[in-house]
């Protein structure tokens, strides 16, 4: 893809490099451990004091480049040509960085944790404009797009494993030559754990060089099909037990329209390319594995691949209002509310009850062990709660987000979907010739 301002993307790759190796340099300072693509040539520096940290970084990423070109084979193109130069102003950036901070001796913990803190800001800001210069990556980022291309392995589970086997491999050569630990220690994962973090942070706040290295577009809007047609839409969202799904089931028979819950799988997993077992697994909340977590919040931002549950989101978006457009309709949660946002005849219903209701519920139609019901009850709102706070950012049962909200432990199932009826004709999205 052409880049526009070639110049000034080198100009600001070359400052992004040159602040990561700063970065590195002061959690080398702070002697509690440094990031985990830099931990190799820290214990190697250690174990061969001769040998500067820069020089074995630049060793270490000449082998992560050769390992690309390895993979790729004759697939090799220039991506992997770029990494050269960059990785070799690595070197010489971590090298100059730590001659210039050589007086820097923190003599307590809480100093030798600021700096640690501060090189994770310093390597994240560093990050962040290798990333907007958009014409290069370093051999560790480069290493882990390669193989999981090549092999169809999840980016950011890649990226952990890579990092991971970095601080093994520094580790097993601390204590093969030291016979203790050395050069790994608690800074280390606080760089694992934070400096994507930070570096999404200015991704998300840092604005302005969107605007100098992007030429300026019109912006059109498109009204979309979904909110332009005729068709009324009723959502139900609820919480688990509450009878959700029997409320919008009524609805629909009564109103003599289409029902959709769990047919919004099959038509996601078309949609997405995903099995129907893994939309049903994966849909209305988020990961939980703690590979999935340091990838959202670590390592989605090197790689222009969306994650999977991104994408499942996108797809599903766009299932739900290719419905609405379509016809009248039912649907059971998965966010509708939000998604149909702009549409003229939505009309957006919270079902919730007291928990002895759900817990009966609950157990007789899920047959759940009563022991087990309540915890299950409590994980899957939560899972609803962090899935809409996460694509919405909205409380999935703060109830200003709704038209109607009703009790069922109170009026019933059968009442509670005529109430939800009634209310949507006094709203005007129904009429009686709707059904």
């Amino acid at each position: 893809m052409k880049r526009v301002k070639i110049g000034l993307r080198i100009l600001i790759l070359i400052a992004g490099i040159l602040l990561i190796g700063n970065g590195v340099a002061l959690t080398i300072r702070s002697d509690l451990g440094t990031s985990p693509i830099s931990s190799i040539p820290y214990v190697l520096n250690l174990i061969l004091p001769n040998i500067t940290v820069g020089t074995f970084a630049i060793i270490i990423n000449l082998i992560m480049v050769l390992i690309q070109v390895i993979i790729l084979k004759k697939k090799s193109s220039i991506n992997q040509l770029v990494q050269i130069p960059l990785l070799f102003l690595l070197g010489f950036s971590i090298d100059l960085n730590l001659y210039l901070t050589q007086s820097l001796d923190p003599n307590n913990y809480i100093l030798q944790i600021i700096t640690v803190i501060l090189g994770c800001f310093i390597m994240a800001f560093g990050i962040f404009l290798e990333l907007k210069a958009d014409v290069g990556y370093l051999p560790g980022e480069g290493l882990t797009l390669v193989i999981s291309e090549a092999y169809d392995i999840n980016f950011g589970k890649t990226k952990v494993a890579i990092d991971t086997s970095f601080v093994v491999i520094s580790v097993i050569l601390a204590f093969t030559f030291y016979g203790k630990l050395e050069g790994i220690r608690e800074g280390t994962i606080l760089a694992a754990l934070f400096v994507g973090t930070i570096a999404n942070i200015y991704q998300k706040r840092i604005l302005f060089l969107d605007k100098i290295l992007k030429p300026e577009k019109a912006i059109e809007y498109v009204t979309q099909p979904y909110m332009i047609t005729d068709n009324f839409v009723i959502t139900i969202s609820r919480q688990y037990g509450s009878g959700g799904h029997a409320v919008g089931e009524i609805i629909a028979k009564k109103l003599g329209v289409g029902f959709y819950d769990s047919k919004i799988i099959d038509l996601t997993s078309i949609a997405s390319g995903f099995t129907p077992e893994y939309v049903e697994k994966h849909e209305q909340k988020l990961p939980n594995g703690l590979l999935d977590k340091l990838y959202n919040s670590n390592y989605s931002y090197i790689n222009e691949v969306i994650p999977p549950n991104d994408k499942l989101f996108i797809a599903q978006t766009a299932v739900i209002r290719n419905i609405a457009a379509n016809e009248s309709c039912v649907i059971v949660g998965r966010a509708a509310n939000y998604i149909l946002k702009g549409h003229k005849k939505c009309f957006n219903a919270f079902v919730h009850a007291d928990k002895d209701f759900r817990k009966k519920r609950v157990e007789q139609i899920y047959m759940i062990d009563p022991n087990e019901s309540l915890r299950l009850m409590d994980r899957k709102d939560k899972e609803r709660d962090e899935y809409s706070c996460h694509y919405t950012g909205k409380h999935w049962d703060n109830l200003k987000e709704y038209d109607l909200t009703v009790d069922t432990s109170l009026f019933g199932i059968e009442a509670t979907a005529d109430m939800i009826i009634e209310a949507a004709e006094k709203a005007g999205i129904l009429k009686s010739d709707n059904y």
